[in-house]
């Protein structure tokens, strides 16, 4: 499955779910693009634009990377532009949460011990064999893993509360009241 296809799948079942594209993977690709003469710059303007303090200051620098490059390599700069709201989609969580929703390689390194592992080993054997063993090495790996950053927060992201330049926006206590009027 693509991942195109996992994302029209995701938004049939669950419709509500956001997505977030992988900034280290999207750099790489946005890199392929270009000659290796403008790789520092690029990366530079990259990461103007993936640890601005917010949205608004994140656009700002997508404007500024277009300007620079789109004459010269128009491909390198529709990587970006086309896909900029699924690369900001991380600024709509918690600032706190920012640094863990920016990346997928977490969640991928993972399964390339998975990978590796079932490959050195010639296969799994039977299909129980092999999920027992990607189990045992999901396992391991977990302790591993960094904790989330304001793991209280997390409660709030899953009962969708609203975040805006990363912080949390308390409900008007007196909008319910003057509905109700």
């Amino acid at each position: 499955m693509t991942s195109s296809g996992f994302w029209a799948a995701i938004r049939e079942v669950f419709p509500d779910t956001r997505e977030q594209r992988c900034w280290f993977h999207k750099q790489a690709n946005v890199l392929a693009a270009l000659p290796k003469s403008a790789h520092p710059n690029a990366i530079k303007a990259m990461q103007e634009i993936y640890n601005a303090e917010d949205e608004h200051h994140a656009r700002q620098a997508i404007t500024a990377f277009e300007k620079a490059y789109s004459a010269k390599y128009p491909k390198a700069v529709a990587k970006i532009v086309d896909d900029d709201d699924v690369l900001l989609e991380f600024y709509r969580y918690p600032a706190e949460h920012w640094i863990h929703l920016r990346t997928t390689n977490p969640i991928e390194s993972t399964f390339a011990t998975v990978r590796l592992r079932t490959k050195v080993t010639k296969g799994p054997g039977s299909r129980a064999a092999g999920i027992a063993m990607a189990y045992k090495l999901i396992e391991a790996a977990q302790s591993k893993w960094r904790a989330v950053n304001a793991q209280h927060l997390v409660k709030l992201v899953r009962d969708g509360a609203t975040f805006e330049k990363g912080k949390l926006v308390e409900p008007d206590p007196n909008s319910d009241s003057e509905e109700a009027a």
